[in-house]
């Protein structure tokens, strides 16, 4: 049993809260026995070490089998062990570390029907909830463009509570190497934006039938007027009663899946 919080493999993974850190080891840390699951369920492949305290809750016995089903290498480690590698202040018993991966942008979006594109979305939990709600929407991929915060940033992997695993996650330098990406894989470039056309308009159009690539921009100015260039249309979600607006994951949710309904109608 690992034992010592301040032994140099703890403060290693410890460190993998640190994006430098990440990019130098190649690694990130995933937190909580429902990110650890689906990682060794989805991605076995990328799991490199499960660190679990001793006990005897239900998820434990499930968490070792598919350890040891999938060939990861499991240690016992102590209470204290595991503070010291998370970044939560009550860690829920279980951490793994991954190796971080690249999808190109381009493969990711081959062949897609629906597509999340973050530009510039830096706070960890709404990137994470929007994609939580592109999974549950039957996204086909998610892209983090421009200064968007790091898909493998812990707070980041424990908001999306597993579907970090689920479908192909990518990194675009720029929001137009993005929509380039997905304009040339056959999709439309929808914007959301309080500014553009109405949403049920487009949608009584048959516009969100059509393979399409949704773009999100930052949560505090959205998207200026040159971003929103970079699309074939924008569109606004109607605001029907006094709330000024929604925010980013909210509106986010309920646009993919109006859009999930209108594709699978369609079909």
């Amino acid at each position: 049993m690992l034992s010592n919080p301040k032994a140099p493999r703890v403060k290693r993974v410890a460190a993998l809260v640190r994006k430098k850190e990440r990019q130098a080891q190649g690694r990130f840390l995933v937190e909580g026995p429902q990110a650890v699951r689906e990682l060794l369920a989805h991605r076995p492949q990328l799991a490199e070490t499960v660190y679990a305290t001793m006990g005897a809750e239900h998820w434990q016995f499930e968490l070792d089998r598919l350890a040891s089903e999938s060939g990861v290498r499991l240690e016992r480690v102590t209470d204290g062990v595991l503070s010291a590698m998370s970044e939560t202040v009550h860690p829920q018993g279980v951490v793994a570390v991954a190796r971080c991966w690249e999808t190109p942008v381009a493969d990711a979006v081959r062949g897609a029907r629906l597509v999340v594109v973050m530009h510039e979305v830096r706070d960890p939990g709404n990137a994470g909830a929007v994609l939580r709600a592109a999974d549950a929407a039957g996204a086909d991929a998610v892209v983090f463009a421009g200064e968007s915060i790091d898909p493998f940033h812990p707070k980041v992997v424990r908001s999306t509570t597993g579907s970090l695993f689920h479908l192909p996650v990518s990194v675009a330098a720029t929001l137009e190497q993005a929509t380039v990406a997905a304009r040339s894989a056959g999709l439309t470039v929808l914007a959301a934006d309080v500014r553009g056309a109405d949403l049920l308009e487009a949608r009584a159009e048959g516009v969100l039938a059509r393979p399409v690539a949704w773009v999100f921009g930052n949560e505090a100015r959205g998207l200026d007027e040159g971003e929103r260039a970079l699309a074939d249309r924008s569109l606004k979600l109607p605001v029907y009663g006094a709330a000024e607006s929604l925010n980013l994951a909210t509106a986010a949710s309920v646009l993919v899946y109006e859009t999930a309904f209108a594709q699978r109608a369609a079909r």
